[in-house]
C-alpha cells in the first residue's frame, strides 16, 4: 500500500477565453490518483467537507480506486481558483481549511504502507501541518518518505517560515521533488542545483528539480543527471508536477526500492537508473499538460509513448 497525506480541493479553472471548469485537485490528491492509475494500491489521507464538492472528491477517489479512510467533516471543501495566462500557465487563489487531528496516533491507518508521500499546502498550513509532520516522524522507520514542497506564496507568505517547514520535511524524507520556482522562492538568488545538493545533505537519497521546458535534473549520492523535457502540445500546466511526482515514485516502487528496510538500496541508486526514472516521470508530465486539468496518465498511456518504468 502507498499512502498519500494532504489536501483535497476543487480546482476552478478560469480564463478569458473559456467558461469556468471545475476539476477535483489538490497536489497530494493528484499524486494519489496518479499512483493508482499507474497500478499501485493507494490510499489518500486528507479532508473534505460533507457538501457537493466533497462528494465530488470522494467519487473521484473511488472512480480511480484510491481508498479514502478519513470521512468528510463539517468544514466546507477547499477550493483553489486557477486563472490561466495566455500561454496556459496557472496562477492560484485559495479558500482553505486544513486540519487532520490525531493523525500520528492512528497507527492503523499506516499498516502495510511501504511509502508515504506528502507536501504542498499540507506541509505548510496550520494547524494541519504539524499533524502531518508528526505523522511522518511516526511512519518513517517502516516506510519510504517522499516530499514535494510545491510552494504557494499566495497562501504561505512568510518565506522564512516556509523554508523552515520545508527543511523539516526534507530532513525526514528519502525522495524529494521541487520545482526551480520553489527553490528560487525559498532561496532567492541561489542556484537551484546548489540548493538541491544542500537538501541532499540533510538526509534524502534523491532530490529532483523540475525546470519546465529545460527538463528535470536530479542529484543522488553517486552523482547528478538530467533528461530533456518530453515534447508536448500544452493545453494547461495544472497538475503536471503532481503527475511527475507520481511517476517518479512509481518508477522507484517498480524497482522495489520502497520500504524503510530498503533505504540503503535506494541510497545506492545509480545515475543511469535515475535517468530512467526521470524519463518516465517527464513523459507522465507531458501527457498531463497535453489535456485540461489535473488528469494524470495510466500506465498503458505511458506504454503507448514507448516509455517503461
Amino acid at each position: 500500500m502507498l499512502t498519500v497525506i494532504g489536501e483535497a480541493l476543487i480546482d476552478e479553472v478560469l480564463s478569458d477565453t473559456a467558461p469556468l471548469r471545475a476539476h477535483v485537485g489538490g497536489s497530494p490528491l493528484n499524486v494519489a490518483v496518479g499512483l493508482a492509475r499507474l497500478g499501485h494500491p493507494t490510499q489518500f489521507l486528507g479532508r473534505f467537507g460533507d457538501d457537493e464538492y466533497g462528494r465530488r472528491i470522494h467519487q473521484h477517489l473511488s472512480d480511480n480506486a484510491v481508498l479514502a479512510p478519513v470521512p468528510p467533516d463539517a468544514h466546507p471543501t477547499s477550493v483553489a481558483s486557477a486563472r490561466l495566462d495566455p500561454v496556459g500557465g496557472a496562477h492560484y487563489t485559495f479558500q482553505l481549511a486544513w486540519d487532520l487531528p490525531d493523525l500520528a496516533s492512528r497507527a492503523e491507518l499506516f499498516n502495510g504502507s511501504t511509502l508515504v508521500h506528502t507536501g504542498s499546502i499540507a506541509s505548510m498550513l496550520a494547524p494541519g501541518a504539524q499533524d502531518v509532520l508528526a505523522a511522518i516522524r511516526s511512519v518513517r522507520p517502516a516506510a519510504t518518505v517522499s516530499y514535494d514542497p510545491n510552494c504557494r506564496p499566495t497562501i504561505i507568505q512568510d518565506v522564512d517560515y516556509a523554508r523552515e517547514q520545508a527543511e523539516k520535511f526534507v530532513a525526514l524524507s528519502d525522495v524529494v521533488k521541487a520545482s526551480d520556482e520553489d527553490l528560487e522562492w525559498l532561496y532567492p538568488g541561489q542556484d537551484h542545483r546548489e540548493s538541491a545538493r544542500r537538501w541532499l545533505g540533510l538526509g534524502p537519497a534523491v532530490v529532483v528539480v523540475t525546470r519546465g521546458s529545460k527538463g528535470p535534473w536530479a542529484v543522488v549520492e553517486r552523482g547528478e543527471c538530467e533528461v530533456p523535457a518530453t515534447a508536448a502540445r500544452v493545453v494547461d500546466t495544472v497538475g503536471a508536477g503532481d503527475s511527475f511526482m507520481a511517476a517518479l515514485l512509481s518508477a522507484l516502487v517498480d524497482r522495489e526500492l520502497d520500504g524503510g528496510q530498503r533505504r540503503n538500496e535506494l541510497r545506492a541508486l545509480s545515475v543511469e537508473q535515475m535517468q530512467g526514472v526521470l524519463a518516465f516521470a517527464s513523459t507522465a508530465a507531458a501527457v498531463t499538460v497535453s489535456r485540461a486539468g489535473a488528469n494524470p496518465p495510466t500506465r498503458n498511456e505511458l506504454r503507448t509513448q514507448g516509455v517503461y518504468a
